[in-house]
């Protein structure tokens, strides 16, 4: 176990040049597999997952060679292989799903393994991954420890009403549906910005898809996909991240951002609590008049509120760093998860830093801000961005302190620690028992 060290107190500033969306470029490497000509990814962040693909792939025959100083990344999935009974998906990741998809449709078969696992926001089925697979002609057979997916053919265009808008889901109905014969819709797909992207690389290697950033998909399968060469963009989760550890230091950091139209709503929950945000020139900029403080509702016997479900709405994944805004804010407001219930679950480690947060229920958590905090010693659960706002909430606070169990963070985010370093913070990492 990896603890964070953080003396806090010090105005982060500067400018940064954030790495890419890991929801970007799992499902991306993913996809990969479905060509057998070479592919140059370039940003290709150095993250623990990633490397967990990559070895996947190296196991099953295919030529990788990365350059992590300059993020670029070559596939040739030309010799690739799999087999069954030897090869295993890695478990501890729950991005390898995605990698179901393009082995049914190459191979005529792929397994699932029982156990598994993401970060730990609440009961994640893989149901509705299944029910895809199937309606393209996948047949399962239950093994003691596993799932096999088999096919007697080529998949064949389905169509499909998602119960919900699941990013994974809909990234493995397009999957599936590239390589399948005739059209395949899907309706109730996700549409957030990493799920574009996703999309952008598909069409770019030779997929057919109409209605990308819509909540339906059609997708007209060919008979094969092309190579070529691909850039990611910024992350936009980690865009929000340096904007708002700029602003909960007292500091001004500017952040490379090439697609501010996915900012407006998120420009409105930074506002919420007194926080400017402008975009101007590809970069940035989060400023304040002074300390945080809750914006009072126009709505008498209301708090304000922060509500974060499948986009449009605010990203979930955004809504820890929001509650850390909200803790050091003067003021009440409350965060509501709509999608996972167990990702609310760290009130109490809060509570270390002398914050006051409730846990209303599963789902939602209201702060009573700007109560005097002081530095501690707090658990991070195995959600990265918790992990990164009980590190933001340090960073505000003179003293030292101590971010047990951060290592969610290296799963998304490359030399983050380095990063703020070079902002003016004081941070480091220590092994932990």
């Amino acid at each position: 176990m990896s603890n964070l060290i953080v003396h806090g107190g010090a105005a982060l500033s500067g400018r940064i040049h954030p790495s890419a969306n890991k929801n970007a470029v799992l499902p991306v490497l993913c996809a990969t597999l479905l060509s057998r000509e070479p592919i140059r990814l370039r940003g290709v962040p150095e993250i623990t997952d990633v490397k967990k693909i990559l070895e996947v792939f190296r196991a099953l025959g295919s030529k990788v060679d990365v350059d992590w100083s300059t993020g670029v990344l070559d596939l040739h999935h030309r010799a690739t292989v799999f087999d069954e009974k030897l090869h295993r998906l890695p478990q501890e990741m729950r991005s390898s799903i995605m990698l179901v998809p393009p082995l049914l449709s190459r191979f005529g078969v792929a397994r699932i393994e029982r156990d598994v696992k993401g970060c730990t926001l609440g009961v994640r089925e893989i149901d509705p991954h299944i029910e895809v697979m199937e309606s393209f002609g996948g047949r399962v057979e239950r093994l003691e420890d596993a799932l096999v997916l088999r096919t007697g053919g080529p998949l064949q265009a389905t169509d499909q009403w998602l119960d919900y808008a699941s990013v994974t889901t809909t990234e493995n109905f397009v999957m599936c549906a590239a390589l399948a014969g005739g059209t395949s819709t899907l309706t109730n797909a996700a549409s957030e910005p990493h799920v574009q992207e996703f999309c952008r690389f598909m069409q770019h290697i030779g997929a057919r898809i109409e209605g990308l950033g819509t909540s339906r998909l059609s997708i007209e399968g060919v008979d094969a996909l092309r190579g070529g060469e691909f850039s990611f963009v910024e992350d936009f989760h980690e865009v929000v991240t340096f904007l708002a550890l700029g602003a909960i230091t007292g500091g001004r950091i500017a952040v490379k951002n090439a697609a501010p139209e996915h900012f407006p709503l998120i420009d409105r929950s930074f506002a919420k609590f007194g926080i400017h945000v402008t975009h101007e020139d590809g970069w940035s900029f989060a400023e304040t008049d002074g300390p945080l403080k809750v914006k009072e509702p126009f709505t008498g016997n209301m708090l304000q509120k922060i509500e974060a479900a499948p986009w449009p709405y605010l990203p979930v994944d955004l809504l820890p760093i929001f509650v850390a805004i909200g803790v050091k804010s003067e003021g009440s407001a409350m965060f509501w998860n709509k999608v996972y219930d167990g990702a609310m679950g760290w009130t109490s480690e809060l509570s270390k830093f002398g914050a006051h947060a409730f846990l209303s229920d599963p789902h939602r958590m209201v702060t009573f801000g700007g109560k005097p905090l002081s530095p501690a010693e707090v658990e991070s659960p195995y959600i990265i961005r918790v992990a990164i706002a009980l590190l933001m909430l340090a960073s505000s606070i003179p003293g030292r302190s101590v971010i047990r169990n951060a290592d969610p963070i290296r799963r998304a985010h490359p030399r983050f620690v380095e990063n703020l370093c070079a902002l003016g913070a004081r941070i480091e990492w220590a092994e932990g028992r």
